[in-house]
Formats: C-alpha cells, structure tokens, sequence
C-alpha cells in the first residue's frame, strides 16, 4: 500500500481548504518528529457505578513548539487518509502499551483507523508491546471508528478475529454516524459499541434522539454488544441513558480528557453518584 502526503490542487475554490491541509500536515509532522505528544485520558464509566471507571481512554495530543496543545480538529480531517495519519497511530499505541505496562490495575482504549491495519509500522508496534508482557493484550482495547471500518471490512473482520484470540478487544466508535451497513455488522463481532455523540447530547430533551438511541442499543444488544454512550454532559441525560440500558457512560459529566492519570476512584467527579 502507498501513501501520500502531498495534497494536490484541484481548482482554485481549493486552494484555500489546501493550504489549511498543507499547514495541518506541516505541523504534525514537525510534532512528531520532535516527540511532541502526550495521551489525555478520559474515564468510561458504569452506567450503574458511575465512580467506578470501566476504561479510560487515550486520546493523543500533539503540541506545538512552545508547549500548546494542538485541537485534534485542527490536523485530524487532513492526515486520516495519509501516512501522516498512520504514524499518528503508531506513537498513540505505543504510548498506550507503555501506559498499561506501568498500570497494571486499568484497561485502556486506544483509537486507530482501519487503515492502519495494513501499515507494518504499526503492526511491530502492537507485536513488539504483545511480545514483551502478552498479558496486556487482555487490557487493551482499540477503538476503530465506523467511517474506516466500512471502507475495508473484510480486512478489519480479519484481524479482529486473530487479536481477538490474543485477548484484545474492539471497540466501533460513532456508532450511528451514517457509514456502517448493517448487513456488515454482524460480521464484525465487535466487542463494544460506542454510540456517536450527536445522538447523546441533550438526549433528555430530544424525542427524536431517544428513539433513535434506543434502537442502536437495542441492535447491540441483540448482537450482544457493549454499550458507551459518548459526550455525556448532564445528570438528566446520563439517568435518561442507564434507563436505557446503556452500559457505560463517558463525556465531561464524568470527566474531560486529562494529561494527568485519573486512576483512582477519588479522581472521578463526585457529581456522578
């Protein structure tokens, strides 16, 4: 597989839209050539527990030269498709890894594009972590989002079921968002779905949205199939979903994303019981 980083002009109602390409490009990979990135971890919790973390996720941030945090909307939309994107994943998983070896009390999700399946690179990261403590494997879970998944599911099938037989599991993430057929989901086998944040926001004041979300869960469940409600921001949403039968909860209700380790139970925002 090749890739390419270069964009490459279309007319010029392009032009603007590729320089902002061009700059995000710029100053990621700066960024990761200088190792200037970081894991944010953000509790998943027990909808019925909820100061008890299920998971935490880990989210990569870059920065840029004097120490900003760098939006991940800012660069993500232009090195997805590209090698840029694959080498993204590479430093978040092995920054995962390195994490679970020196926590050995927590699970942790990482995320990754289906296209990174077919990357060495990233590959002999997850072989290298698996081949030094294989127990990590059973606390490693990697979040794969639905607009990837679709573009290549005979090859995510595939490697779900090899990494699954390690003790690996898979998460889909924006369940909903528009790009998953259904007919594919079955075959998936996903372990956990993650149900996209637009449906989940202000849910307690959305007819529409509670239905619809009731239907995603009521699809996993029948594929017995996790659930996570994402961008959970309100007490009321958060109740209106553990009536719902939702397993998890995460979003700021419960806590933002943090450089520092939430591990401990005392960590969790005392607002969630």
């Amino acid at each position: 597989m090749q890739f390419d980083d270069t964009p490459h002009s279309t007319s010029p109602l392009g032009m603007a839209a590729e320089e902002k390409t061009r700059d995000a490009i710029l100053l990621v990979r700066d960024a990761l050539k200088d190792r200037r990135a970081m894991l944010a971890f953000q509790p998943v919790v027990q909808a019925r527990m909820p100061k008890r973390a299920a998971f935490y996720e880990g989210l990569i941030r870059i920065m840029d030269p004097t120490g900003r945090i760098i939006p991940a909307a800012d660069f993500i939309h232009a090195i997805e498709p590209r090698e840029l994107g694959r080498r993204i994943d590479c430093l978040a998983l092995e920054m995962g890894l390195g994490t679970l070896a020196a926590e050995p009390g927590i699970r942790l999700s990482i995320n990754m594009s289906a296209r990174s399946i077919g990357y060495p690179e990233w590959l002999a990261v997850l072989e290298r972590g698996l081949r030094h403590d294989p127990s990590l494997g059973e606390r490693l879970i990697l979040e794969i989002t639905e607009s990837s998944a679709i573009e290549m599911p005979d090859l995510v099938v595939e490697f779900m079921a090899d990494m699954q037989e390690r003790g690996i599991c898979f998460a889909l993430d924006d369940f909903g968002s528009g790009y998953t057929a259904f007919r594919y989901l079955k075959d998936f086998y996903f372990d956990i779905i993650k149900i996209d944040g637009e449906f989940i926001r202000g849910i307690s004041r959305n007819p529409d949205n509670q239905v619809l979300t009731q239907a995603l869960v009521s699809i996993a469940q029948h594929f017995d199939m996790f659930t996570v409600a994402e961008s959970v921001e309100t007490a009321e949403d958060a109740r209106m979903l553990v009536e719902m039968g939702v397993d998890c909860l995460q979003g700021y209700f419960f806590g933002a994303p943090s450089v520092s380790e939430p591990w401990g139970v005392s960590n969790l925002k005392t607002r969630a019981g």
